[in-house]
């Protein structure tokens, strides 16, 4: 979706970053026009024939052309804020302890900074959002050194299919069904694909 992303990486590598950061941005707010517009533009006819992965691409751009900006608002809201809490809490530490700013957050903290991945000043979130994430992993591409396929083993692999699994069952989403989709079918791509990049262990 980043045109003006530079492409000194693999093609492929190139479009997994853009899923990510595509991700990301979809899971820190709620879309504007112009991002809606970019993805109702993906060509959306679906075929039997259709791999997972690209009946969610299009199943995405037809929510994306059925979708309004308030009511956008209105759903993210539900979903991930609400009066006190949404329907979803898109946290590492919540999924994987029950409790929020818990000790994988401090893990990661730590993993980010010898990574030399900071967190920006304005940001609302802490670094287990699966927003953040998601943009950690985008960087870690772009970057080509291989280090992604460790980070995600160790901060993404243990709960985010769990919570995109969750949003495509949350009541109160319709257009993020479609991205909880867009999520399950990535990764279990993306899941594969990092494990056969790992180095493997000596037994």
């Amino acid at each position: 979706m980043n045109d003006t992303m530079p492409s000194p990486i693999p093609e492929e590598d190139r479009w997994r970053a853009e899923t990510y950061a595509l991700l990301a941005r979809l899971l820190a707010a709620a879309p504007d026009r112009e991002l809606l517009e970019r993805i109702a533009a993906i060509p959306c006819e679906e075929s039997p024939n259709d791999p997972p992965l690209a009946r969610a691409w299009k199943r995405l751009a037809v929510a994306a052309r059925d979708a309004g900006e308030i009511e956008l608002a209105e759903e993210y809201q539900a979903a991930f804020i609400g009066p006190t809490r949404g329907e979803l809490l898109p946290y590492a530490s919540w999924y994987l302890t029950g409790f929020l700013m818990e000790k994988p957050l401090a893990a990661l903290r730590d993993e980010l900074r010898s990574l030399g991945l900071e967190r920006q000043a304005s940001a609302k979130e802490p670094e287990d959002h699966v927003a953040a994430l998601c943009e950690a992993m985008s960087l870690l591409i772009i970057e080509a050194d291989g280090r992604e396929a460790d980070f995600f083993a160790k901060h993404l692999a243990p709960w985010i299919m769990r919570f995109f699994s969750d949003l495509k069952e949350a009541r109160s989403a319709r257009f993020y069904r479609a991205v909880g989709e867009l999520g399950t079918a990535f990764l279990n791509i993306e899941q594969q694909y990092l494990e056969m990049a790992q180095p493997k262990k000596p037994i």
